[in-house]
């Protein structure tokens, strides 16, 4: 089965990554490489073979993933386009303006690869390979036939411009991620005053879909975990918004609370050790 495999590349290998290594079963078809030499031993425990450099998981590869973080996603794509072989799918899967992923695929496409912009639209653990995932770009057909091949089973081609696939997913994250912010503002709001109970009690009264108390414990340990990369992205998120004309009042705000609240969990951590 692995014989029959793209020869794919993975640059970044944090959580997604590792994620999909070890659902993809890809073995000796996949090689990766990240800037954080530490994360080798966790791609060899994925199946995947570990590289030194980007250049030697890049080589002779026909499919990269790029899944580094939002604030890096250009400049791997700028440093890291001259070792891609003619014709190689880079595919962009890093939650960035369409403006980003238009001058990453400048730089992929003047080194001879091919660009897609991959949206990834859900959190990747635990859906791994059936996480739904936009692409958009000339190049977007032939990807999604390789990441079918791969075991991604939820693609779907949104067009042939690249930025529009990331342009959903990045307008989408500011409802997502600001109700996350907004919800973690006012907790802390309701607990300083000493009126959690009775603020969370009053939202359930407006809307029923989920209890308010589990949907701020969740935000709350999303922004807690993952709030540096979250805020990353609405950074990208912001300069979307000012790309339309519109000033990203809220947007701006969630970046701030996100950060916060990542740095809040860490700072109590240390302390804990």
């Amino acid at each position: 089965m692995s014989e029959q495999l793209p020869r794919l590349a993975l640059i970044g290998f944090g959580e997604a990554g590792s994620t999909f290594a070890r659902a993809g079963e890809w073995g000796g078809n996949a090689r990766a490489f990240d800037i954080a030499a530490a994360r080798r031993s966790a791609m060899e425990q994925s199946g995947v073979t570990a590289c030194a450099d980007a250049g030697s998981a890049l080589a002779g590869a026909q499919i990269v993933l790029s899944l580094v973080t939002a604030d890096a996603a250009l400049a791997a794509a700028r440093d890291y386009a001259p070792a891609l072989s003619a014709g190689t799918l880079w595919c962009d899967m890093n939650s960035v303006a369409p403006d980003t992923k238009r001058a990453a695929a400048e730089a992929v496409e003047a080194a001879g690869g091919r660009y897609v912009d991959v949206a990834v639209m859900a959190p990747v653990d635990p859906a791994a390979l059936s996480v739904p995932l936009l692409l958009s770009g000339g190049a977007a057909q032939d990807a999604a036939a390789l990441l079918g091949a791969l075991g991604f089973s939820r693609t779907r081609i949104v067009g042939d411009a690249v930025g529009r696939a990331s342009a959903i997913k990045i307008i989408r994250s500011v409802m997502v991620k600001g109700l996350e912010a907004l919800s973690f503002e006012c907790a802390a709001a309701a607990d300083r005053a000493g009126v959690f109970e009775e603020v969370m009690a009053s939202l359930d009264a407006s809307e029923k879909t989920l209890p308010w108390a589990g949907r701020v414990a969740y935000n709350r340990e999303r922004m807690e975990t993952h709030g540096v990369r979250r805020a990353a992205e609405m950074e990208e998120a912001s300069k979307t918004l000012l790309d339309l004309g519109i000033e990203p009042v809220m947007t701006r705000g969630t970046v701030l609370l996100q950060r916060r609240a990542a740095k809040a969990e860490t700072d109590k951590r240390n302390e804990a050790e």
